[in-house]
């Protein structure tokens, strides 16, 4: 017997080695990933890696499964809690996977350290304790994400628009012409990531803080020593919501659901949005469609939005451990990142490249722009305070509520939080 469990263990061993190709289990083997990515491009190159693999892995079959966007996280941790869940999911980088980490894997060791040294470093630290790789990551990134603008050029040229805002008031400006020539200058609406009933106001929420202050000083917004209430946080969202009172935006920037579709046929000039869309809108517009830094500041805009925003986690009861760490390690190989490539991402493995050219202006905005890469602003505050977000910042742009008392909202949200949740590193 002992032999035998020798022999079967060994056997293990050699079909779920390193991800190099051509492994297989011992025995058959199904593995199920849960993701939120809806339509977007995140879910085609999901379906893609997991055919792939599944090519490599014969014995091993990957069902993969779509879940709601809304109530996603509740339902991964219910699952955690029975035990009943998918063995992968997707999960958010920053904080909302340290929040969760409880029932995730810790892939330090779990993964060959050879295939986590294809991984971007600066897309793993964000995925580990105390926000430093060398504690191990709890996510393989997916790809390299941007918070970014995008433009219709022939929009421009026809309103008479001779260069991209980089600022607050050229932007006021390029509204005006926009409109008085018959596009919508901006447009607003919960397409892109489906994430609420209204537009996800992150987005622009990320590059108001940009605008405001450093990527250092963002611990002080998690801290509280930057309060939510600050003076300077104050005038960038007035700032912010005169762009619909000056009819910048649509009307309807709260019930709007057609938003992609409005800037796909040119009748918008402009969104903010991400690198999950690039392609739909390459594919809709081709030469037109270009990317710029949403210019919410006063002075020239110097910083971007370039982050690896989410990725696949193990989850700690799955059955199949030695399975999950190879389709893992299977996402850091160039196999993978010509397949997120072909989907229209950014592969977030150092040495690859993107072909999408948009996705490309993206990435040189940092490296011959010299832009500086800030984190999502919503991985890196609390959960708490992105929902309150969620809740109260659509109604300011929209003009029904004012500055002051979303601001105040979040503010409370924050004080009310434990002081483990607030202090002055990063957990």
């Amino acid at each position: 017997m002992a032999a035998a469990a020798t022999a079967a263990a060994a056997l293990l061993a050699a079909g779920c080695g390193s991800s190099g190709g051509g492994g297989s289990a011992a025995s058959p083997v199904t593995i199920t990933i849960w993701h939120n990515y809806g339509t977007e491009q995140n879910a085609t190159a999901l379906q893609n890696l997991a055919k792939a693999f599944e090519k490599l892995h014969p014995n091993i079959k990957v069902t993969v499964v779509s879940q709601p966007a809304s109530n996603y996280f509740a339902q991964l941790q219910a699952a955690a809690i029975s035990k009943n869940g998918p063995d992968l999911a997707v999960m958010w980088t920053g904080l909302f996977t340290l929040q969760y980490k409880s029932f995730l894997k810790n892939l330090k060791g779990e993964i060959p350290a050879a295939d986590l040294a294809r991984v971007d470093p600066d897309a793993l630290k964000w995925t580990s304790d105390s926000f430093n790789a060398a504690n191990g990551p709890f996510v393989i990134p997916l790809e390299n994400q941007f918070y970014i603008g995008f433009y219709n050029k022939s929009d421009f040229a026809k309103a008479g628009v001779t260069s991209v805002p980089t600022d607050w008031s050229q932007l006021y400006a390029a509204c005006t012409k926009l409109k008085k020539a018959g596009y919508t200058p901006m447009v607003y609406g919960n397409g892109g990531q489906p994430l609420g009933a209204t537009f996800y106001p992150w987005y622009d929420m990320s590059y108001m803080m940009i605008g405001a202050y450093s990527v250092g000083q963002w611990q002080g917004l998690y801290s509280g020593q930057i309060p939510w209430t600050s003076p300077t946080v104050s005038a960038q969202l007035a700032k912010w919501t005169k762009l619909h009172s000056s009819g910048c935006t649509n009307s309807d920037v709260v019930t709007n659901t057609n938003n992609l579709g409005q800037f796909e046929s040119g009748k918008a000039a402009m969104m903010v949005d991400g690198t999950w869309d690039t392609q739909k809108f390459t594919s809709a517009l081709g030469s037109k469609v270009a990317a710029f830094v949403p210019p919410f500041s006063d002075a020239p805009i110097k910083g971007v939005v370039d982050y690896a925003g989410d990725g696949l986690s193990q989850m700690a009861y799955s059955a199949h451990p030695a399975q999950d760490a190879e389709f893992l390690a299977f996402m850091t190989t160039p196999q993978a990142a010509k397949i997120i490539n072909a989907a229209g991402l950014i592969p977030a493995i150092t040495g690859t490249s993107t072909s999408n050219p948009v996705n490309q202006q993206m990435l040189n905005f940092v490296s011959q722009g010299h832009l500086t890469a800030y984190p999502m602003l919503d991985n890196v505050v609390q959960s708490n305070i992105v929902s309150a977000g969620q809740k109260f910042l659509p109604s300011v742009l929209n003009g029904t509520a004012s500055v002051q008392s979303a601001l105040q909202n979040l503010q409370t949200t924050l004080t009310q939080l434990p002081a483990s949740q607030r202090g002055n590193t990063f957990p």
